[in-house]
């Protein structure tokens, strides 16, 4: 092993810990010992908080597979210990998704380790600017599911020329980015959010228009079919809200879904596919093969770099993260929080 790692150390980490039905999330000390198996042992510098992270602390959130747990879905920093040759001592590296920060320790500690094949190299990802351990979690799972859905709609056809696509959820961690990529690759971006507080930052970002929440009604029932409008979505909600941009959506368009906070169940028929033609794409980051994972972020290294990114991030010290996930849970929070480990607990 090559290694510059401190073993006889103690580190910091927020510790989540179910007692009676009840989740404490507290610093706590660790050892090396308590970190799991895996080739690549990183320094954490940075890592961010996602709607998943908020889960993870939540009663019955139904992420975490054990407890205790050290959270943080995203991590950031610098190789200290690697039995893989492939990955060097002093590298700066990614890692998302897998079973960090739900089926083990994740990103809110001052050390983690996981398996080689999970971890994304920033070294020379960009033949431009090189993509620092902040900005690669500011764009994070969010952003990362962001770019999977514009790459997904890509694929199916969907263009700039094809007509306007519609991101709901838009002020999110994961609306907020696509917003910004969707812009950037010339579409006309509709943006739906429910909070008329964010409308001026996502014209900032690009949208060419904001609207409310759809459907406007919420306890309106979905039509089948309705006015077609959008050549693509990329749907942040699930629930009435997919069901309806299904129902909207143009004769061989496509809605790229990841999001669950509006619900499970889809409230809608076949008319959309059988009728119009339209695709649903699902989008997982979670399994995403490695090499797919690392393909993407070179693109988010450089031609879906998004463009906005200072203007969706906050900066948040690793003492004040609970504050920060109660405010994700509540659906509080606009844009991506980064978590600065390395800045003390």
């Amino acid at each position: 092993m090559s290694s510059n790692f401190p073993v006889s150390s103690n580190f910091t980490g927020w510790l989540a810990t179910e007692t009676d039905g009840s989740i404490t999330l507290a610093p706590t000390t660790l050892a090396v010992d308590d970190l799991p198996p895996g080739e690549v042992t990183i320094r954490v510098t940075h890592s961010s908080v996602n709607f998943k992270d908020a889960l993870a602390v939540t009663p019955r959130g139904g992420v975490v597979r054990d407890y205790p747990i050290v959270p943080g879905i995203d991590l950031a920093g610098e190789v200290v210990a690697s039995d893989d040759p492939t990955i060097a001592v002093g590298d700066t590296v990614l890692a998302h998704g897998y079973e960090i920060g739900t089926g083990r320790h994740g990103g809110y500690a001052e050390y983690a380790r996981v398996p080689a094949d999970w971890v994304v190299p920033l070294n020379g990802l960009s033949v431009q600017t090189s993509l620092s351990a902040h900005d690669a979690v500011a764009i994070g799972t969010a952003g990362f599911t962001a770019a999977m859905s514009v790459a997904a709609l890509e694929r199916h056809g969907v263009s700039a020329a094809s007509g306007p696509v519609l991101v709901t959820g838009a002020s999110g961690g994961v609306g907020s980015v696509a917003v910004d990529l969707l812009a950037a690759q010339g579409f006309e971006v509709v943006a739906s959010t429910g909070k008329t507080s964010a409308h001026e930052l996502l014209t900032t970002l690009g949208a060419s228009s904001v609207i409310g929440r759809l459907p406007e009604d919420p306890d309106a029932k979905i039509r089948p079919l309705g006015k077609a409008e959008w050549a693509g979505v990329v749907d942040c909600v699930g629930g009435k809200t997919l069901a309806y941009a299904l129902s909207t959506t143009k004769y061989g368009g496509a809605v790229a879904a990841s999001g669950l906070t509006g619900g499970a169940a889809l409230p809608t028929t076949v008319m959309p596919f059988i009728l119009r033609g339209v695709a649903l794409l699902g989008i997982d980051s979670v399994q995403l093969p490695i090499e797919q994972r690392r393909g993407l972020w070179q693109r988010l290294a450089n031609d879906l770099r998004p463009r906005h990114l200072d203007k969706v991030t906050t900066d948040v010290p690793a003492r004040d993260l609970v504050n920060v996930l109660d405010q994700i849970r509540d659906g509080q929070h606009t844009g991506r929080a980064v978590v600065e480990v390395s800045g003390g607990f």
